[in-house]
């Protein structure tokens, strides 16, 4: 397979085109069989059926998520030094995103997905679990690993390809979160999204949890402000 097109031009690749197809159809499909059932677990299940997919994928290949970035690091301080610059780079890119997206766009929160956890101390362990599963790890898989590396291989791996996998990953990142937090949300979500494909080709495929404990840091610290009533959409 050729992973390069020549002096970086996009070359078109089958199976990981295929692949990249299966996981966007289940992720698109599942998610919306079940967000008339339950908007809360309808994102959850439906990473969590991917993630299934993504490993039978993968395994097919020849793969597996260590080849995505998940194996142990090589250095535990370096990856908490790298978790402080993945944090700080979400923090300021949903600060100065999201303000200029609040100029386009009304901010209309989470449309109320979380305002049962406020005091009740099983919503909020459960809303962890899924924070830690669901969110930290599933996304970070799923829409930076996977996504990222299989819209490379499949348009050849250049220069003009990973520009085209990192935006389709963000653009994909943001739509996912559209249905509950409006197109303010979907827009701000979607740069969080862009900032973290960059972060995944400069280190991530080498070292993915980085990502996996920002993205898990930023959820909970934002979970538990809405457990303790310091947080409201």
């Amino acid at each position: 397979m050729n992973n390069n097109g020549p002096k970086g031009q996009l070359t078109f690749q089958k199976e990981p085109a295929f692949d990249l197809l299966a996981i966007i159809a289940t992720l698109v499909v599942v998610k919306q069989a079940l967000i008339p059932v339950t908007l809360l677990y309808a994102g959850p299940i439906s990473t969590f059926s991917a993630m299934l997919v993504g490993t039978l994928l993968l395994r097919r290949r020849g793969m597996g998520w260590r080849d995505l970035g998940f194996r142990r690091p090589d250095s535990w301080l370096g990856t908490l030094g790298l978790t402080a610059l993945v944090f700080i780079g979400i923090v300021l890119t949903s600060g100065l995103g999201g303000a200029l997206v609040d100029l386009m766009f009304e901010d209309i929160g989470t449309s109320g997905r979380f305002d049962h956890i406020q005091g009740d101390p099983w919503a909020y362990l459960v809303i962890m679990v899924l924070t830690w599963t669901h969110a930290a790890i599933f996304e970070e898989a799923l829409f930076r690993a996977f996504v990222i590396n299989r819209a490379l291989a499949s348009l050849g791996g250049g220069r003009a390809a990973q520009v085209i996998a990192l935006l389709f990953s963000a653009v994909f990142f943001g739509y996912r979160h559209y249905y509950y937090k409006g197109m303010n949300g979907a827009l701000t979500t979607g740069l969080i999204g862009l900032t973290l494909g960059l972060l995944y080709l400069w280190f991530g495929r080498r070292n993915i949890w980085p990502l996996v404990f920002g993205h898990g840091i930023i959820n909970t610290i934002g979970m538990t402000s809405r457990f303790l009533g310091l947080k409201g959409d």
